[in-house]
């Protein structure tokens, strides 16, 4: 078994995990690897925005991004793929390349970008895992 492949999706973006999970399940399968799929809540940017939201908000959103990134991962991959889920919060580039040297993953397999034009053919956050990560990055055009 070699190091495990790491897929950032975002669950709001269709585009972010639809193009993108037969390439990875396929990437994953020919090389007998772990598929760690992984969704990052962003931060609130500012302690003081974060004081408007309940004390549990945090909490509670990640438990529900849990279950829902286990409903898509059971809903669209199959039952005999090995597939760890990962929930962070945080800045979505700094979590993708921290979750990725945690894991000791091999490879980081993401979307292009959302479909934003001003985002053209590679998003930020595609873009800084792709320049900061210590993998390689596979980058599937949507």
């Amino acid at each position: 078994m070699t190091n495990p492949v790491l897929l950032p999706i975002d669950l709001n973006q269709e585009s972010s995990w639809k193009p993108v999970l037969p390439v990875a399940e396929k990437m994953a399968r020919d090389d007998n690897a772990d598929l760690h799929v992984l969704t990052v809540i962003p931060d609130y940017g500012m302690a003081v925005v974060g004081s408007f939201f309940p004390a549990d908000y945090a909490k509670n959103t990640m438990k529900e991004t849990e279950k829902l990134l286990q409903k898509l991962v059971s809903d669209h991959l199959p039952a005999d793929l090995n597939v760890h889920t990962h929930v962070r919060f945080g800045t979505i580039y700094k979590e993708v390349l921290q979750v990725a040297d945690e894991i000791q993953c091999s490879l980081i397999i993401m979307a292009s970008h959302r479909p934003e034009t001003q985002d053209y053919l590679l998003g930020p956050n595609a873009a800084r895992v792709v320049r900061h990560a210590r993998q390689s990055v596979y980058v599937v055009r949507g």
